[in-house]
C-alpha cells in the first residue's frame, strides 16, 4: 500500500495535481519572473524615451538636425579632401576633422538618443555634390572656403547659441564642451587659409 501511494504521487503533474497545488506553480512562476526581471523591463525601457523626447524642446531638436548636419558634412567633405587634395596641410586638416568631427557626432548621439533622436545625420549633400568634381588646387580652395572657414564659422555660432540658450541641460553641456573643440578647428581653417591666400 505505501507503494502504491508513492507511485501515484510520482505520477503526478500540475495539471493533474489539487488546485491547490496548480495555483501554488502559477504563483512560484510569477515570482520568478519578477525576480529575474522579466515582467517590468518592457514598460521601464520605453517609459523614460517618450517622456525624455516629449520635453526636448523644437530649439533644441533643430540643434540636433543642424549639429549633426554640420558634422556630417565635416566629415563627408574630408574624406573627400584625402582623395582630391594635392596639398598634405590640407590632408592633415582633413584627418584631423574627421577624427574629431567623428567623436563630437558620439558624443551627440548619445545625448539626442536618450531624448528619442535616433534619425542619423545626413551631410548636407549641396556642399559635398560641390566639392565632388574637383580636384586638386581648385578642390583645396573650395573645400577651404565651404567647409573648413565657412562650415566651422556656422558651427562655432551654432554650439555657442545653444550652449547659452539651450533649454535642455545635457544639450547645452554637450554644446559647451565641444564648443572649445570646434573653435580650435576654425582658428585652424583660418590659418589654412592665410597659407593658402
Amino acid at each position: 500500500m505505501p507503494n502504491h501511494f508513492a507511485f501515484n504521487r510520482r505520477r503526478e503533474t500540475p495539471s493533474t495535481a489539487q488546485p491547490s497545488m496548480r495555483i501554488w506553480v502559477k504563483k512560484s512562476v510569477a515570482a520568478l519572473a519578477l525576480a529575474a526581471g522579466f515582467v517590468p523591463l518592457a514598460p521601464a525601457q520605453n517609459a523614460p524615451a517618450s517622456a525624455a523626447s516629449e520635453k526636448l524642446s523644437a530649439t533644441d531638436q533643430q540643434f540636433v538636425q543642424d549639429a549633426g548636419t554640420a558634422g556630417a558634412t565635416e566629415i563627408a567633405a574630408s574624406k573627400l579632401a584625402l582623395s582630391k587634395s594635392s596639398d598634405a596641410q590640407v590632408k592633415r586638416f582633413a584627418e584631423r576633422m574627421i577624427a574629431d568631427h567623428t567623436k563630437l557626432a558620439r558624443n551627440l548621439d548619445v545625448v539626442a538618443k536618450r531624448h528619442g533622436i535616433t534619425a542619423p545625420a545626413s551631410a548636407d549633400s549641396s556642399v559635398v555634390g560641390s566639392l565632388q568634381n574637383l580636384q586638386g588646387a581648385d578642390f583645396d580652395k573650395a573645400y577651404i572656403e565651404k567647409v573648413a572657414v565657412g562650415g566651422h564659422q556656422k558651427a562655432v555660432e551654432l554650439f555657442k547659441q545653444e550652449s547659452e540658450n539651450g533649454n535642455d541641460a545635457q544639450l547645452k553641456g554637450a554644446a559647451a564642451k565641444a564648443l572649445p573643440i570646434i573653435e580650435h578647428h576654425y582658428q585652424m581653417a583660418q590659418q589654412l587659409a592665410k597659407a593658402r591666400a
